[in-house]
């Protein structure tokens, strides 16, 4: 027995039940340029007995012809029923003042407004829109009826397996990695593309079929813009040699994505092995780093959220063996050599949380107060006093730079007078300090070793003996 083959409707209709979050009772957006993509998209939804609101942006960058495509997405409002709501962007002018490109332009205004429109209407399940000429976006009533939940909506685009095939061949060009190279995924965060697994023939067909009207773009055929280079002339290129090109691209699409997951599963694994977490800091072994097979992927993946480039990762390499304090900044982040560790912290946790004291340094402030640094004084002429508030340390073993940090979970030291170590946090307890005090207490650290719990104690490693020849000397003032 043989079957008939599913038509796009069936095969669509089929799709969408593997995403439960696509619910028939909330208006989902779905964005309409008026081509034949959005076009065909729409014709679907509305067959499949899906309810949404179309979205039209007009980027007013082909004058009379960005207006027909407005006009046209509003009669094809009316032809199924929908409400539309537009928004009009001088794009080439936030191109211009953002210094980016109109593509990159287009993107931004794009998506920025779509968010903005899901967010007005998310909690709402009965949506009414009333639209006015004069103003740029439809204005939204919303209807909230008692006892039914707040269901959530979502921005559907019409991208399609072609444009997914040019995304990751530009992006093996532009050497975007393992992730460029698995292509669009279906939902990125409120992002919905239900149209990823159809090729264009197909929709063209579709529209073909159900004798559906669209516009044509003719920046399309403009190779000016990049993904209209590789549309038009450089995958047929290819397909007059490898036929079979584009479908061995969505087949290596597919097994990439399988392997992307096998690669998260293995870095999360080393990364926890790896990384130790000290309050708000990430503190990492650089011998222990080292010996990971492919650690300079492992120590992209650490970084790459915290704003670092692929460029400075060969910078954060040299770090590993640069001196003591050295260290590299992103925009958002600080890893710090100290000694055979580089810790990450946030910049605006840097300079309030972690200080560099150098040994020409003779006062340092922070937010706990004020530190008065005598360096070099003579055992012969010095006399140790027993307060608190002040440190008198065998300058022989100290390295520099000390580092001033708050303190951590995990810290120990060897109190004054005892050989066993001991937390930080139990002697803070043992001090009876309150949690406000505890919060507000500081370390003064040398080569990863505390040296002064600042105005408690100081460590018996560090401490002052008849075989020391020189003392440094620090004096804690409050900043109250």
């Amino acid at each position: 027995m043989t079957y008939a083959p599913m038509s796009l409707l069936q095969k669509f209709i089929q799709h969408l039940k593997t995403f439960s979050f696509i619910d028939k009772n909330v208006k989902q957006l779905v964005a309409v340029s008026g081509g034949v993509d959005s076009v065909v998209l729409c014709d679907l939804m509305h067959k499949a007995g899906y309810e949404f609101v179309m979205l039209h942006c007009n980027f007013q960058l082909r004058n009379e012809e960005s207006n027909r495509d407005e006009l046209f997405v509003r009669e094809l409002g009316k032809v199924y029923s929908k409400d539309v709501i537009t928004a009009r962007f001088d794009t080439a002018e936030y191109a211009k003042e953002h210094n980016i490109s109109i593509q990159v332009a287009a993107r931004n205004l794009r998506y920025n407004w779509f968010n903005s429109v899901r967010q007005k209407i998310v909690s709402n399940i009965s949506i009414t829109t009333s639209f006015n000429e004069n103003i740029e976006e439809v204005a939204l009533t919303a209807k909230t009826e008692e006892n039914i939940p707040n269901l959530d909506c979502y921005i559907l685009t019409a991208h399609h397996a072609d444009d997914n095939i040019e995304t990751v061949v530009m992006n093996f060009f532009r050497g975007t990695g393992l992730y460029g190279l698995t292509g669009m995924l279906d939902v990125n965060d409120k992002i919905f593309r239900p149209m990823l697994p159809f090729r264009k023939v197909e929709i063209l067909n579709y529209a073909s079929e159900n004798k559906l009207s669209f516009v044509e773009d003719s920046s399309n055929a403009n190779n000016y813009y990049t993904r209209n280079y590789f549309r038009n002339e450089l995958l047929p290129a290819v397909q007059k040699v490898f036929p079979r090109a584009e479908e061995n691209i969505l087949n290596n699409i597919d097994r990439l994505n399988e392997v992307a997951a096998l690669y998260d599963e293995s870095v999360i694994k080393i990364k926890k092995k790896l990384v130790e977490i000290k309050g708000d800091e990430e503190h990492i072994p650089v011998l222990k780093l080292q010996k990971q097979l492919s650690f300079k992927t492992i120590l992209w993946e650490i970084l790459k959220h915290k704003t670092f480039t692929t460029a400075q990762i060969n910078e954060v390499i040299k770090l590993m063996n640069a001196d003591n304090s050295s260290y590299i900044d992103s925009s958002t982040h600080r890893i710090i050599k100290n000694r055979k560790w580089l810790i990450i912290s946030k910049l605006e946790n840097v300079s309030n949380n972690q200080i560099i004291i150098n040994q020409s340094d003779k006062n340092v402030s922070f937010a706990g107060g004020e530190l008065i640094l005598q360096v070099n004084i003579n055992n012969e002429n010095y006399f140790i006093t027993k307060v608190r508030y002040e440190a008198a340390i065998d300058a022989s073993l100290l390295t520099f730079p000390l580092l001033l940090r708050k303190w951590q979970k995990g810290d120990y030291f060897y109190p004054l007078g005892m050989q066993k170590k001991k937390k930080v946090s139990r002697f803070l307890i043992d001090q009876k300090l309150s949690l406000t005090e505890k919060e507000n207490i500081w370390v003064i650290e040398s080569n990863k070793k505390i040296v002064w719990i600042v105005n408690q104690r100081i460590d018996d490693r560090f401490k002052v003996t008849g075989k020391t020849q020189n003392i440094y000397k620090v004096i804690y003032k409050s900043s109250d």
